[in-house]
């Protein structure tokens, strides 16, 4: 599996049940590889401030936002490699940088130590960690298998289910656990292209009738978790507004 360290593209997320799941699944079949890790987990430490200003934001659906997460693929260990990743979304295209460290020295940093190297993408992140006096607040894991066009590499289909999170133990190092998000999706189906939307996807999501929507991870379970809590005009619960983005 490749991973770049800069990227600008699309972000497009489709919520399937097992049915349509399944019928996905065999139409992209001749288009698309699957990427040689197959099913594998993806945990992540989300950093906010101690209010939670970042995914509150979130949820009011603004032009423009951003996080900070740290990412292992699979359970981690101090060596580990683990990406530290600060993603904004502007218009609807996502940018997003990510810096490959040792999972140990990068856990310690967002936990308040000295930046473990010094780069653009570093400085960066540690602007934003100052200005918006971010910490780790959620772990957030999921199952995931990941798919790759035949003509266009850059272009990928996910599907990513078993979404469960934890707000204590802050550490990738614990494991994976953690508490299902009640009423979740099948699947969550996400594609990915820094161009446009090859035809013969168009013609699947037009033959299966798909329409894309809005679905975040975190803002789920921050819903879910405080569906008690009056947010303004509004009370939050765990069901997802299908909008085209």
């Amino acid at each position: 599996m490749a991973y770049g360290n800069t990227f600008k593209r699309r972000e497009m997320k489709y919520l399937l049940d097992e049915r349509m799941y399944e019928a996905v699944r065999e139409a992209i079949s001749p288009y698309v590889t699957e990427d040689g890790y197959g099913r594998h987990t993806i945990c992540n430490i989300y950093c906010d401030s101690e209010n939670d200003d970042l995914i509150r934001e979130s949820l009011e659906k603004p032009v423009y936002k951003e996080k900070l997460r740290l990412r292992t693929y699979g359970t981690a260990n101090s060596d580990s490699d683990s990406f530290l990743e600060i993603k904004k979304k502007f218009d609807g295209v996502v940018y997003k940088r990510r810096v490959k460290l040792p999972y140990k020295a990068a856990l310690d940093y967002i936990n308040g130590g000295e930046p473990p190297i010094y780069s653009q993408q570093i400085a960066e992140m540690d602007y934003f960690i100052q200005r918006a006096q971010l910490k780790p607040k959620i772990v957030i894991c999921y199952d995931r298998r990941a798919f790759f066009g035949n003509e266009d590499m850059e272009f990928r289909v996910t599907f990513d289910w078993n979404i469960r999170s934890r707000t204590d133990d802050l550490d990738l190092r614990s494991g994976d656990n953690g508490e299902f998000l009640a009423g979740q999706p099948w699947r969550v189906m996400e594609i990915k292209t820094a161009q446009a939307m090859p035809m013969w996807m168009t013609k699947i999501l037009s033959e299966l009738e798909l329409y894309c929507g809005s679905f975040s991870k975190y803002g789920s379970i921050y819903r879910a978790r405080f569906a008690d809590m009056t947010y303004p005009k509004e009370k939050f619960t765990p069901e997802t507004e299908l909008i085209c983005v």
